[in-house]
């Protein structure tokens, strides 16, 4: 892979490829507690609930190839959660280590705070996911807690890591609305 990865909003187009990317985390990996990969209806079901509610879902191109996408969406359903958002962030494998997952988080960072949000949420499968916890605390994410054992995947018990970073002015002031 050469050239530079374009971040752009994701598309209906690009499901295809971000279905195939998360299928293979699902099915390969720990950063993911589902068992079983969605599929693409249940997918593009996902991806449409977030983007009508108004939150960012990002693509990472090259070469004209989805090889990495990243969205938010709401931390937890309940009102007084509305400032705060989760993140993930998936790449496909010929993708990582290049930069283009701290593409990714970044720019989903700005849209969060252009949307008024205050903080950003991780829930990283597995404390050994070092790749995943040194993208985050490279953008500001501080490690806030450790779930441990909170699922049992591949044969083993697997923690949540949860980081958190303030977006804007985070707590030191009130929101605006």
């Amino acid at each position: 892979m050469s050239g530079a990865p374009v971040i752009r909003p994701a598309s209906r187009a690009d499901l295809p490829d971000i279905q195939r990317i998360y299928a293979h985390h699902v099915l390969t990996g720990l950063a993911s507690f589902e068992e079983t990969a969605p599929d693409l209806a249940e997918m593009t079901r996902r991806y449409e609930a977030l983007t009508e509610a108004g939150f960012p879902y990002l693509a990472a191109e090259l070469e004209g190839r989805v090889v990495g996408y990243s969205y938010c969406g709401p931390y937890r359903p309940r009102p007084a959660y509305r400032f705060s958002v989760e993140n993930s962030v998936y790449l496909a494998p010929e993708a990582a280590r290049k930069g283009i997952g701290r593409l990714l988080l970044t720019a989903l960072i700005e849209r969060a705070t252009a949307l008024g949000k205050r903080q950003m949420v991780a829930v990283i499968g597995d404390s050994a996911n070092h790749a995943s916890i040194g993208l985050h605390e490279s953008v500001g994410f501080r490690r806030v807690g450790t779930i441990e054992g909170a699922g049992f995947k591949h044969g083993r018990w697997v923690d949540s890591v949860l980081m958190q970073r303030a977006l804007g002015p985070g707590l030191t002031q009130p929101p605006t609305s």
